[in-house]
């Protein structure tokens, strides 16, 4: 099964969990991204790999238009019954692929991707889709869990991941991102780390693991290094994780052309 197909099967089989999930609905990330964004009120806004539809719902009263686009029509199910209970009409919906996108060149003045690059088989696919569908001028606005920039935390973080969703494919470093986008043609503005509590319990439960996942993945952490566990301040009781710091990026970049 390729990685795209098992994106479809984890995210439609987990669609509901996503959209009350707390960090993808409580984060104040969210706010921090309508923030940074430059906005008045006319704005066509396309937001990637949409999934509960917390971006686009937020995003919605401030600009003119949004288009949610993701690839599993379970979730785009999910966040259409979210977005239209909380009032905003101005919103569309459209199954497709972020590195592929079914849209127009330079159709967009913001395009907005939240805690969904690292389940992208080939992000700089998915940048240059970015950027094409930006119109000169254009903000795009990421936001996703990244790792240290130690190749041994990388590979510790990204390993945990993969083990607990096997549509994962990889978290990027901070340094990675601003290659990539800098790389592409857009211009990095402006850009914000901020740190991320993981309840083991209902990290694990978002993705419905089996007690034999679970079990292996408990063991793998309980494993790791110290110098992981200080990292990453993994907490244990008894045997068991209660909980482990991870780190994401807010970033701005603009399409200058």
């Amino acid at each position: 099964m390729d990685i795209k197909k098992d994106v479809q099967q984890q995210f439609g089989n987990n669609a509901a969990s996503y959209v009350s999930s707390p960090i993808h609905k409580d984060g104040k990330d969210l706010l921090m991204m309508v923030k940074m964004a430059d906005v008045n009120g006319q704005e066509v806004l396309l937001d990637i790999a949409t999934g509960g539809g917390h971006t686009a719902n937020a995003f919605a009263p401030f600009v003119k238009k949004v288009t949610a686009v993701d690839l599993t029509a379970e979730m785009l199910a999910a966040a259409k019954n979210f977005i239209y209970k909380n009032g905003h009409r101005n919103v569309e919906f459209i199954q497709g692929d972020a590195e592929q996108l079914p849209l127009t060149d330079e159709s967009f003045d913001i395009v907005t991707c939240r805690i969904a690059p690292h389940h992208f088989p080939n992000v700089d696919l998915f940048i240059k889709e970015v950027y094409r569908v930006l119109k000169p001028g254009g903000q795009f606005l990421l936001d996703d869990n990244v790792t240290p920039e130690s190749k041994e935390y990388d590979a510790f973080y990204n390993t945990i991941e993969k083990i607990r969703d096997y549509s994962h494919f990889r978290a990027w470093k901070k340094s990675e991102w601003i290659q990539k986008l800098e790389e592409s043609g857009l211009e990095v503005f402006e850009w914000h780390r901020f740190e991320k509590t993981f309840r083991f319990e209902s990290w694990c439960a978002n993705m419905k693991l089996s007690e034999l996942e679970k079990n292996n993945l408990t063991k793998f952490i309980l494993e790791s290094s110290s110098k992981i566990k200080d990292k990453f301040r993994i907490i244990i009781q008894d045997e068991k994780i209660i909980s482990f710091i991870g780190e994401a990026i807010i970033l701005k970049a603009l399409k200058r052309k």
